[in-house]
Parts: C-alpha cells; structure tokens; sequence
C-alpha cells in the first residue's frame, strides 16, 4: 500500500476515512447483472446405523439444510448488508423449487426483481450443493450445468440491462458459471450497452472470459490477471507483489479502466489514472472459509464507486469487507456495516510478506546485523520507549509455547487424546501450531479464547465439558509459572545469574535509555503482577518507575495498546519521540499505527542471542521498521536512534 502517513508523521487520530464512506453507501443505487446461483449446504449426520432396502447401502441422512445466495445473488445480498440504497437484480432462474426459492430470497433482501427472467423452460436455477460431513465438506452436486441460453433470452436480458443502465450509477457484470448467462455472445451484446450509456459506470468481475468484455472497470485475481496476459500459471503457484502490480500495470493500459487486482491474504493491487496503489491483507488469526470472499469484494467496490467514492477508498473497503466474510464458516457470508466499525479505518494489516520470507532481501545498517526494514529520518528525538517483556528482555519463559502447545491438544482432543488416529492428532498439532504461531504477542485470555473455537471445531469434547478462557487459562498457567519457578529457584540458588535469563545486553540497553533521559515503560500480555515479580527478580524494574503494565484478566484490555494510547495522549508525543522494541506482531502493528519506530526484536531466546527467523518474518508481516536479533551490537543501535553514548 502506499504508506499514507509520512514517515513518522506526527500522531493524530487515524484518518476517518472509513465512516463518511459507509455513511454515503445509503445513496447509492446499483444493479447486479449475471450468474445467479443457490449454495444449499446439506449437513449430513455421521450415523450410517440404517441401511437402504432397495440398494443395501448406508443412508445419508440430512440432519440440518440451509441455502444462501451465491454468484450474483450473493453479490446482491453483500450489497443490501453493507447499506446500498437501491439495489436490482437482472438474471435468469429456472422454473423450479430452488428458482422459487432464490426469487423469495431476493425480495425478502428488498432489491428490485424485475429483472430476474424466467422465460426458457429447459433452463435449471444454478445450485452448488454442499453436502457436509461435520466440518468436512463432501463432494459438490451441482444443478445448471447444462443449461445453453437461447438467442430470444439474450435479447430479454439485454432490454433489462439496458433499463437498469439508465437508473443506477454504477452495474456489477458477474461472469462465474462456464455455460452461465454471460457467452460470448452475451458479452458482446453487454459491450454495446456499455457504450449506449457512458454516464453509467460497469465493473466486471468474469471467471472465464474478462478478456471479452470493453469498456468496464475489471476485478480479478492475480492468477486470472496473469491468464488475461498470456501468462498461465498453476493456481498453486505464487504471484509476487511484483509480478501482480505489472500485471495491473499492463491491464490498466489495455483498458484506460481501473484495474483491481486480488491477491487473497495478501490485499488488493489498483492501478487507476492516479497511479499505483497496494492495499495490504489483513491479519486473521481464525479459521477461514474463502467462499464468497469475491462477492463481497465486488460488492464493496461497486458500492463505494457507486456513491461517488474514489477506487482507493472502495479497495480499502473492499479489503476489510472481505476480511469478515471469510471468517464465515460454512455459508456464503456478507458483512456490515456495523462488523466493518468494529475493525475500524487502520485494520491489522500485513506488510512486506515476500521480504519477510526471504531473508535474501534483507538490507543491513552499516555493516551490522541490524535489518533496515524502511528509512528512518534523518533525525530522532526518542524521549519515550515501550518493552515488551518474554523474549524481548527476559527469557524466563523461554519455550511457553512447548507448554502451551500439548495443553492445547489435550484439551481438544478431550478423551480421544490417547486413542486418536495419527491422522486427527497430527491435524490437531499442525492446527494449533499454526494458531499459536499467529496469535503470539497477544493476551493468553485471547489465545484461551480461540483454544475454546478449536475444542467446538473438532468436537471431541463433550459441549457442558467445556472450560471457558478463565478455566483454560488457568490451567496453562499452572505449567508455565511452575516451569518460571524453577528457573528462578536456580537463579537464587546462586546456580544462574540474572543476565542468563536476559537477552544480550538487554539490561545494559535500559540503563543506557535511562540514563540519557528516555523514560521507559514495560508493556506485557502475561498478568501484570507476574510481569512486575519477573522484572524485580531479574534486577530492572526500578528503571521502569513503576510503569510496568501487563494483563489484569479483562480480555477487551490489550495492555500493550492501552500504554501506548496512555504514553502518546498524556505526552502529546510525535511518532519520532517514541520506540517500541519487541518481538511479538501486537506491538509492532500498534506502534506502526501510531507513526512511532517500531524496533522488532527477533531473539533466540534459547541461546539469548542470535536471529530467530520465524520471529523476523512475524515482525515484518506486522510492521517493524527495524529488526535486531538481540542487543549485543548496542553502540551501533544506538548511533542509528542518535542517542549518545
């Protein structure tokens, strides 16, 4: 993305771009024209005890049935929840219970259904059946695959296209199902329209034949952009951000329309007559399901566009919106206004994803091993800086996530723990692995929170078995504090010493802060009276003055984000003023939000000093500006923040 703040440009609120832009959503009148579908999702109970008569097989019985709105109909609905004022449907559906059906489901959304056709009699309402196994989902039986549209139903579509264009500002043509409404034929015919109505704005969002279409703004994503330039690629093959803005680039100038490109986890690339723009991914620690992450795309671009709004706006909106619904399991999701709200204008994006998995790219200060992630000013003037704790100064809990992670396998695994195949216990580790992965730096309780969505996921647990996060919690700390006692047993046996729990010079960095008037505030996710106890046990709290915060068992407070909202409003602070040095994502993403220089700290915390390149990658992901592997190069870090000696 292109970085909308200055370099550490001085704090404020975060622009509020995003309620004006939701609150104009409302004025809005659009239309959706295209492959109309039904998703039904069957699920089926595991229970094979009854065995056909007839065919002496098992039988599948549905224990619960629900359908959405898929395709262009899902578009649709994305559209009325985001708060589109007028909203109509141009399509084609089948004379049948499931065209019945979608037809009912439009009009309870309150969008206009004079457009929805139902004029061939052999054509079949498109349905994408999903028959689930509990969270596994089967093999999709599909309605509508044989379905060719006839010359007279064109011209029918083509009228209520055409009605549409001189009513709306702004039309979606969705492209999605191979022998769906939109042929070749169909495409050209929808070309002429575009240009019967050049005050009427087009965005099109096609599977298989984008390259058919003139004179519309295109979404795709980078494998289909990389098709439509003669570049075929495997879909498991990976796009780089570079390849993805020349493709953009290239679009743009074959079309004089904007051109957004999707590029999954990792945001969306605009190219537009005002140039180049790279809207990041956002960061999801849940569980994810990508069906109908492009409705919602779509939608929200359309819906922005349609109010007047500017196409970096509507990617960023866009960005968000699609960031929820993929958080939907198991259905064909949408979003709100109101769930956009609550991750707000400046989400938790995730930057630099290609250089933080390939240390090659790593630039180094001075002959150092200090990483210069992006340019700092020429001038520093740091007269506050927040620690994080674990990892960062102490390493008295080194190795909390081998504790965690079999406490957190136990727990979901429940009685089936022992007795489990390889198969499900092996899925378990590698899901909690990575769910520990993306979720260190935060709160345990929200970490105990997602253990709780892991347990209800797998269903080995019976659900009154079920701890809430305090329970869980608990639990975890049981082992890890007993694992911390024994390491400061060893320490006031005169076994160890303090700086055998500290990351390389990391006291010596603190005094050297302190002395030269930096005021200094430890910031932990661990309970605050544990963080206060560890710090005194290790021979620096006194350098904090009692700014020592950590966790007090109240989810919705992030101590680390509460600090620096606290050091920044109280000091009326520039972001050159503060630094934050740490080597989890939560103080990197909260710091970079902020302007301030964000010092990732990628420590082996086994050996104390050292690079960790996992915790380079995490660091850069969530924003760092600088990456250190430990203190030991202490004069030259210094030197680069213009602190004397």
């Amino acid at each position: 993305m292109q970085d909308d703040r200055s370099n550490f440009k001085k704090q404020g609120k975060s622009d509020n771009w995003l309620e004006p832009c939701l609150e104009r959503l409302g004025q809005a009148r659009l239309a959706v024209f295209g492959d109309f579908c039904l998703d039904a999702y069957w699920l089926i109970d595991p229970d094979e005890a009854e065995v056909s008569v007839e065919t002496q097989l098992p039988v599948r019985r549905v224990r619960q049935h629900r359908y959405s709105l898929g395709g262009a109909a899902n578009i649709v609905a994305n559209l009325v929840d985001l708060g589109v004022g007028k909203v109509q449907a141009i399509g084609f559906i089948g004379d049948d219970l499931f065209g019945e059906l979608m037809l009912r489901m439009l009009r309870q959304l309150g969008v206009g259904t004079d457009g929805m056709l139902s004029c061939q009699s052999d054509w079949q309402t498109f349905v994408f059946g999903k028959p689930c196994m509990g969270q596994i989902e089967q093999n999709r039986i599909d309605f509508g695959g044989f379905n060719v549209i006839s010359h007279s139903s064109i011209e029918a579509l083509i009228k209520e296209l055409d009605r549409a264009a001189e009513a709306v500002e702004i039309v979606v043509l969705n492209q999605q199902i191979p022998v769906g409404v939109s042929t070749a034929e169909m495409i050209e015919q929808i070309n002429a329209v575009i240009i019967r109505h050049p005050n009427c704005k087009f965005i099109v969002d096609s599977r298989h034949r984008a390259e058919l279409y003139h004179g519309a703004m295109l979404k795709t994503n980078a494998h289909e952009a990389c098709r439509l330039l003669g570049q075929l690629r495997e879909l498991d093959e990976r796009i780089t951000a570079r390849q993805a803005r020349q493709c953009a680039r290239r679009l743009f100038e074959k079309t004089s329309k904007p051109v957004f490109v999707t590029r999954g986890e990792n945001g969306i690339v605009l190219v537009d007559a005002q140039g180049l723009h790279e809207v990041p991914g956002i960061q999801i620690i849940e569980r994810i399901d990508p069906v109908g992450a492009g409705d919602t795309t779509i939608a929200a671009l359309a819906a922005v566009i349609g109010s007047g709004g500017d196409c970096l706006t509507a990617a960023k909106l866009a960005n968000i919106a699609a960031s929820i619904t993929v958080r939907q399991i198991q259905i064909t999701g949408t979003t709100s206004p109101e769930q956009i709200k609550q991750i707000g204008p400046d989400p938790d994006y995730v930057y630099l994803p290609e250089l933080a998995d390939d240390p090659r790219r790593a630039r180094y200060y001075e002959d150092s091993e200090i990483e210069i992630i992006r340019e700092l000013p020429g001038e520093l003037n740091i007269r506050h800086a927040i620690f994080d704790h674990d990892g960062t100064l102490s390493t008295l809990r080194q190795s909390w996530e081998n504790i965690m992670e079999p406490m957190m396998v136990r727990t979901i695994l429940g009685p089936q723990y022992q007795d489990a195949d390889e198969v499900l216990y092996h899925r378990v580790v590698d899901h909690v692995r990575g769910f520990i992965d993306k979720t260190t730096g935060v709160q345990t309780l929200v970490q105990m929170q997602g253990l709780i969505s892991l347990v209800e996921q797998y269903e080995c647990v019976a659900e009154e078995q079920i701890l809430d996060m305090h329970g869980y919690k608990a639990l975890y700390n049981e082992e890890l504090l007993a694992m911390v006692h024994r390491r400061v047993e060893k320490f006031e046996r005169g076994e160890l010493e303090a700086a055998d729990f500290q990351i390389k010079n990391a006291r010596t960095l603190l005094e050297r802060l302190y002395a030269h008037g930096v005021k200094l505030y430890l910031a932990s996710g661990s309970d605050q009276d544990d963080v206060i106890a560890e710090a005194e046990t290790l021979g620096y709290a006194h350098l904090f003055e009692g700014r020592i915060f950590g966790a007090v068992g109240d989810i919705k407070v992030e101590a680390k984000r509460i600090v620096l909202e606290r050091i920044i409003c109280q000091y009326s602070l520039s972001g050159p003023e503060l630094a934050t040095f740490g080597d989890g994502p939560v103080e990197m993403r909260e710091t970079r939000k902020r302007g301030a220089l964000a010092i990732g700290v990628a420590s082996n915390e086994a050996q104390r000093f050292g690079l960790n390149l996992v915790k380079r990658a995490r660091l850069i992901r969530a924003g760092a500006d600088l990456i250190v592997p430990d203190f030991s190069q202490l004069d030259r870090l210094l030197a680069l923040l213009s602190i004397a000696k």
